[in-house]
């Protein structure tokens, strides 16, 4: 398994290291045959008014699954133990639902939902536009998936929206949670073509 830690406004010290070794090999230690790759990010916050400054982010790559959890609290330390014993949980998640997929024979369903018309200008006469200052850019393979299998990925990333290219329609898609319960698809749709059929 290859361990590589990160730090943003912080020195990756010996101690801090080892501590983290420790911790992140505790929690993935029944889960080495799953995992590939483990990215720690450790960051300390520049506000001194934002109490939860310390925090550890792990990002697991295992067998094209990312798993991802972060924490955060006033001590890097603990925020290591809570993001160790996260990840753990939900690599025990993602392992228990790989072997209920490979003894269960029941049928999937998945609920339709009926098409709202969609409004076809958004923006106006506004011009779109991105934020003054990209602060991240991340970079993923991006192998095509059901919906079904987005939303476990979505579930497993720890992200309020995951992006993933449907295997169906070949098309990038999101799927997010709603402030209301439940997921929502966001899906491209090209001006007078029709997706299923439907105009």
């Amino acid at each position: 398994m290859k361990l590589v830690i990160h730090g943003k406004n912080i020195e990756i010290t010996d101690s801090i290291r080892e501590y983290v070794t420790q911790k992140v090999e505790k929690g993935v230690s029944h889960f080495q045959d799953l995992t590939l790759e483990v990215d720690v990010h450790l960051s300390v916050a520049k506000n001194p008014r934002n109490n939860l400054k310390q925090t550890a982010e792990v990002t697991i790559f295992a067998n094209k699954t990312v798993i991802r959890a972060e924490e955060s609290s006033e001590n890097l330390y603990a925020s290591i133990d809570l993001v160790s014993d996260k990840i753990s949980r939900q690599l025990r998640k993602y392992k228990e639902k790989r072997l209920g997929q490979k003894t269960s024979t029941r049928a999937k369903t998945i609920e339709v939902v009926e098409e709202q018309p969609v409004v076809k200008d958004l923006i106006g006469s506004r011009s779109p536009e991105l934020p003054k200052e990209v602060v991240r850019t991340k970079y993923f393979m991006m192998s095509p998936m059901t919906v079904e299998d987005a939303l476990e990925q979505l579930q497993l990333v720890d992200h309020d929206f995951y992006m993933f290219r449907n295997s169906e329609t070949g098309e990038i898609n999101v799927i997010y949670e709603r402030n209301h319960g439940g997921y929502g698809v966001l899906q491209p749709r090209n001006n007078g073509s029709t997706v299923n059929g439907k105009a």
